[in-house]
């Protein structure tokens, strides 16, 4: 396990730590891998009943590690980012989220799949999938306008603006909000809630309450044959190089 994702298993609770913040917790392809790694074993462990995520030195995670990403660009179904979401979208675990600073890309998007989530009033998220010249992931573009229904959605995801949580709690993709000494705290006792419930009637209602994931899963199908036709485009060229060197990215002249 790399010491980039850190886990512990205490109490029936599996916890699973970004680590990287020197990076502010940007993901690369070997964290999803470990992230994934845990997750799966996790579920097949009796000794586990619930998930819950949290980051480092107030910083949830900044998404994808960019030059990663560029190195080793997801594909194929295979790919370990599409692994982590996968699970994250079909696991009956039930899964907590503490989010504290930036929370970008999926950092927000893998939000959508978690049954409680506890966010500081400084929490950072947003969704730049559109600035970067692809497509939302994780089924984002399913569930939000399902959510929070479809101007807020599009605001969100095609202008990618930024939120705080306590507008991420007012559009229902977090529970609460705490302190960012309490953060993970709260997020362990919600945890614990989870932990102490009978596992298979908690499991059997999760099921329940995801009746539409087959629309879900093909949404991700979807996105996903979008987002590698887009990662393969000038515009997606452009708009990643512009922001490794830092500029602001100029479409103008692509045809």
């Amino acid at each position: 396990m790399s010491d980039e994702i850190l886990t512990d298993i205490r109490d029936g609770v599996l916890t699973v730590r970004i680590n990287r913040p020197d990076r502010k917790n940007a993901l690369t392809a070997a964290m999803y891998a470990a992230m994934a790694d845990a997750l799966e074993r996790g579920a097949a462990d009796r000794s586990v009943n619930v998930a819950l995520f949290v980051g480092t030195d107030g910083v949830f995670t900044a998404g994808n590690d960019i030059k990663d990403f560029l190195n080793d660009p997801p594909h194929t179904e295979a790919a370990p980012v599409h692994r982590m979401i996968s699970f994250l979208a079909s696991t009956d675990l039930p899964l907590v989220a503490a989010v504290d600073g930036p929370a970008v890309g999926i950092g927000t998007t893998m939000l959508f799949h978690c049954d409680y989530v506890h966010v500081t009033e400084r929490a950072h998220l947003q969704m730049p999938f559109v600035d970067l010249a692809v497509v939302p992931e994780a089924g984002s573009s399913f569930l939000a306008p399902r959510l929070m229904g479809h101007p807020k959605a599009a605001e969100l995801l095609m202008l990618g603006k930024p939120f705080n949580g306590s507008e991420a709690v007012r559009l229902g993709i977090a529970n609460q909000i705490d302190a960012p000494e309490d953060l993970e705290a709260a997020a362990r006792a919600t945890a614990l809630a989870f932990a102490a419930k009978p596992p298979a009637a908690l499991r059997a209602t999760k099921a329940l309450l995801r009746a539409s994931e087959n629309q879900m899963q093909a949404a991700m199908k979807r996105e996903a044959e979008a987002f590698s036709k887009g990662l393969a485009s000038a515009e997606a060229k452009e708009a990643f190089s512009a922001f490794l060197e830092k500029r602001k990215p100029d479409f103008s002249n692509l045809g």
